[in-house]
Parts: C-alpha cells; sequence; structure tokens
C-alpha cells in the first residue's frame, strides 16, 4: 500500500516546503484539494522539485470544461516527468450552479462523458488524428495546429474520479484509472457497495487493468483530533448526497437530525449526536501504532493507496512501515 499526504489548498508559496516534508517523511504521493485555492497551481510549484507522485484530490470537474482541464493536466505530466495524477469530484450542485455559474444535470453521466472528452482531446494530440468529439453535454471538434502541443514523452495522465453512491462509483469503474474514496466511507461501505460498484463498471471498460483505490483516511491519535472528526462526520452526516452511507448502517434517522440541524445554523449541537458506535465506524482511532495495525486490518487487500490528512500528524513512512497488502488489492 503507497502512503500519500494530501493537502487542503495549501497556499502555493507554502506547497513546495509541504511537498519536501512529506518526502522527508517517507510518502509516496502528494495530492492537493480544491476549497479556497486552485490545486492545479500549488501542483505546479511542486512538479519537478521532488520525486513523488502528484495528484488533484479533488479538482472540480465542473468548474471547468474538458478542453481546459485537458491543457491544464497534460502541462503537469509533462512538468511532474509523468507522475501527475488527474483527480476529479463532480461537487454539489448548489455549488456548482451557485458558486461557479455552470450547469448541472445528470452528474455521473456528464462525469462520464467528461472523461472521454479528455481521452480523445489527449489522443488527438498524441496520434494527431483529427478531433471528432460530440457528446450530449460536451462537443470538441476544432484543433488547429497553434493550439495542438503534440504528443506528451510521458503520455497521458492517469485520471481518478471520487464518489459515493453507486452510480458514479460505476463510472469511474468503467472509464477512470483510479478511484478516490470519500472520507464519509466505511469499511462495510467499502465492501458491500463502493468495490461491487467499482467491479459493475469495470466489466464494461473493455479489459483496463484493475483500478486503484485510494482509501478514507479518517484517523485519530487524540481528544482533539477525536473532536475534530466528530465534527466532520456530522458535517457530512447532514449532506443528503452522503445519506446511503448512514442508510447502509440503519442511521437514517442521524442523517434526518442531522441535516435539520444544519439548517437551523445549530452546528455544535451537530456533534454531540456522533455516538461512539458512529464515529468507529468512520473513524480509525488509537495510538499510532494501534491505527496503522487497525487500519491494514480494515482495508488491507481492499485499497492500494491511502491518502494521510496533515492535521492527523502521522508519519508517512512509519504508517506505510506497518501496513501489508496483498497483489489483489484493488478491483478488476
Amino acid at each position: 500500500m503507497k502512503v500519500d499526504r494530501v493537502e487542503m489548498s495549501p497556499d502555493p508559496t507554502a506547497a513546495l516546503d509541504l511537498a519536501r516534508a512529506a518526502e522527508e517523511a517517507g510518502c509516496d504521493g502528494f495530492w492537493v484539494a480544491e476549497t479556497c485555492r486552485d490545486p492545479f497551481v500549488a501542483l505546479s510549484r511542486v512538479a519537478g522539485e521532488v520525486d513523488l507522485d502528484l495528484g488533484t484530490a479533488v479538482a472540480v470537474a465542473f468548474a471547468r470544461n474538458p478542453m481546459s482541464t485537458a491543457v491544464l493536466a497534460n502541462d503537469l505530466q509533462l512538468l511532474s516527468c509523468g507522475r501527475f495524477h488527474l483527480g476529479l469530484g463532480s461537487q454539489v450542485e448548489a455549488h456548482i450552479t451557485n458558486r461557479f455559474g455552470m450547469p448541472w444535470s445528470r452528474p455521473a453521466a456528464r462525469m462520464r462523458e467528461f472523461v472521454l472528452a479528455l481521452r480523445a482531446i489527449w489522443r488527438g494530440w498524441a496520434t494527431r488524428e483529427p478531433l471528432r468529439f460530440r457528446g450530449e453535454f460536451y462537443t470538441h471538434t476544432l484543433m488547429t495546429p497553434i493550439f495542438d502541443p503534440g504528443p506528451n514523452p510521458f503520455g497521458s495522465p492517469a485520471v481518478w474520479l471520487a464518489g459515493v453512491g453507486e452510480r458514479m462509483t460505476e463510472v469511474a469503474g468503467e472509464v477512470a484509472d483510479g478511484f478516490l474514496c470519500h472520507s464519509f466511507t466505511t469499511e462495510r461501505y467499502l465492501r458491500e457497495v463502493t468495490l461491487p460498484a467499482l467491479a459493475r463498471g469495470r466489466a464494461r471498460s473493455g479489459g483496463l487493468p484493475p483500478v486503484e483505490v485510494l482509501g478514507p483516511s479518517l484517523i485519530a491519535h487524540d481528544d482533539r483530533s477525536v473532536a475534530r472528526l466528530r465534527r466532520q462526520i456530522a458535517f457530512y452526516g447532514s449532506t443528503p448526497a452522503y445519506r446511503g452511507v448512514l442508510d447502509l448502517h440503519g442511521w437514517g434517522g442521524l442523517h434526518e437530525e442531522l441535516h435539520q440541524l444544519s439548517l437551523d445554523g445549530r452546528w455544535e449541537e451537530m456533534n454531540g449526536l456522533v455516538t461512539d458506535e458512529v464515529l468507529h465506524a468512520f473513524a480509525v482511532v488509537g495510538t499510532p501504532a494501534g491505527t496503522r495495525a487497525e487500519y491494514a486490518r480494515r482495508y488491507g487487500g481492499l485499497v492500494t493507496r491511502f491518502a494521510e490528512p496533515t492535521p492527523t500528524a502521522v508519519v508517512g513512512a512509519g504508517f506505510g512501515a506497518g501496513i501489508k497488502v496483498g497483489a489483489g488489492a484493488g478491483v478488476g
């Protein structure tokens, strides 16, 4: 199992120091999420300076279009000497329409087409074949020589998709190289919902290699981090799009309570609804040595990578050294 470091929209002026710290800690990859900053900017500062896999976890696909994303990812693949992983997520409707001012419809179908458009654009640059992509959501049929960067010597970037629901997860299995598990994922949900959905999608892919899986990453070592995770779980649990995870465990009523409290702005009261049972279903809690063993017990053989959030203060090298994962990890 590869162990990565994930940063939540770091200041781009600090990104290189953070990536170097991850490398010194023995991590295999450095991923940047998109919240208040553009992850591509931070990664462009890092690319070429560290010997790590680099990725977005995630960039918001529907805030962009396939052509602009293809250009960004192609350049980062070049800068990183072939170590860039394009991680994409859909976000939710309110953010896409009200924050980004972009259209929203049938997110799973749109994401599938988004990835297929990316691959068509990259294939055209690599082979010089005419760009003739016509879909329901995106059309790309113009590529004159001045806008064509030509073949990338490192090939096309790997594409990763994030998801929670079965439809988006199946799309990842069908068209992506990797799947980014949401933090709001339990071992049971991964086994019973996520991995079967990935397998169904992969069966439609035409024989692509197994999907890589970057596992969930809620870990706590002390009371402060436990309190932080209760807040995080309460926030995710209040979101209608993630209700299915709670429903699987018979906790649909918890979602109703959390959602209503969030609408009322009673955020602190939400944390108290996250019982120890719920906490331990989503999070690995204990000493560093204990969490290493517990993470391996839950997810060994199920995931190929683990993204370590910086606030957990888990040392990458030590974490990775304690986990043994069989060669069959991932989904075929």
